[in-house]
């Protein structure tokens, strides 16, 4: 099996995860914006320092970060946070696996970004396989007890098909990014990348709660003990990604990545007690196939 395969489900694996924790913390009083803070808060000194270490053990200057680097992981920093406040938002609207599978709407978003801006075309059978998750995705956006194709356009689509366009944006930002460094092997890149994007994220993450959100601030320090285990999962889940995109195709990535529903299925299961519909799981079920898809077939 291809590293990029196993670094995707891992990292899948753990931002499911790291999603729970958030949910959580949403739960125990801290806005959208405050939960969704607590992800990169955290995260960022912990990619610095691996980005530090990897640059000292290569023996090596820092790699070369031309203007398009900075493009690109400025972009895919500023559209993450969006991502992830809409995501937040949407843990609101209906149960927790539903909410991860609304932003799965990004994967064919992400295949014709990157043909168009990293001239990077995915295959027939890529493409195929994307659309059937699609359909997935349509049969989990309706809201319970709607007749199918009636009520499709809600709150809860809406906030999921703006996380999930901004994280495709974010995904194409990233691979584009972790490629104009002019040197490094491919871990070296992905982890430098991670560290300055994860840091502009944090900083102006602040700047803007500061601003908007007076308290909550305050409120993140005060549960730091809670908001480390998010900055580890998250910054964990981001290596993970930053260095699948490293290796593969951003919509390959983000196609396989879908397996994080079955994870996302457990944990509505077996944490918040929920249940999804007969509908919700055909749905999920489609998706699955769509990753079975894309791992045999491209």
């Amino acid at each position: 099996m291809e590293i990029w395969i196993l670094v995707t489900l891992a990292a899948a694996a753990v931002q499911t995860v790291r999603f729970m924790l958030q949910k959580q913390l949403q739960g125990a009083g801290l806005s959208t914006g405050g939960a969704t803070f607590s992800r990169f808060l955290f995260a960022a000194p912990l990619a610095v320092a691996l980005a530090s270490v990897l640059i000292w053990r290569s023996g090596e200057a820092v790699p070369g970060m031309p203007p398009r680097f900075w493009a690109f992981v400025l972009t895919g920093g500023l559209f993450q946070v969006v991502a992830t406040f809409a995501l937040v938002a949407l843990f609101a609207e209906r149960n927790f696996a539903v909410g991860i599978a609304f932003t799965k709407t990004e994967t064919v978003l992400v295949a014709l970004f990157s043909a168009v801006i990293l001239g990077e075309a995915v295959s027939l059978w890529g493409f195929a396989a994307i659309l059937v998750g699609v359909v997935g995705v349509i049969l989990l956006s309706q809201p319970p007890g709607a007749a199918f194709g009636r009520n499709l356009w809600n709150r809860a689509s809406a906030l999921g098909v703006l996380a999930g366009a901004c994280f495709g944006v974010s995904a194409i930002g990233y691979r584009g990014a972790s490629l104009s460094l002019e040197s490094g092997e491919f871990f070296l890149r992905a982890a430098l990348s991670l560290a300055v994007a994860t840091t502009s994220q944090a900083i102006g993450m602040a700047v803007w709660l500061r601003l908007k959100e007076q308290g909550t601030l305050t409120r993140v320090l005060k549960a730091w003990r809670k908001m480390v285990l998010v900055g580890v999962t998250g910054m964990l889940g981001s290596l993970g990604w930053f260095t699948a995109f490293t290796l593969q195709n951003a919509a390959y990535v983000r196609a396989l990545g879908q397996v994080e529903l079955v994870f996302s299925v457990l944990v509505t299961w077996l944490v918040f007690n929920e249940r999804s519909s007969l509908r919700e799981t055909g749905g999920i079920a489609l998706i699955a196939v769509s990753i079975i898809m894309i791992v045999l077939l491209t």
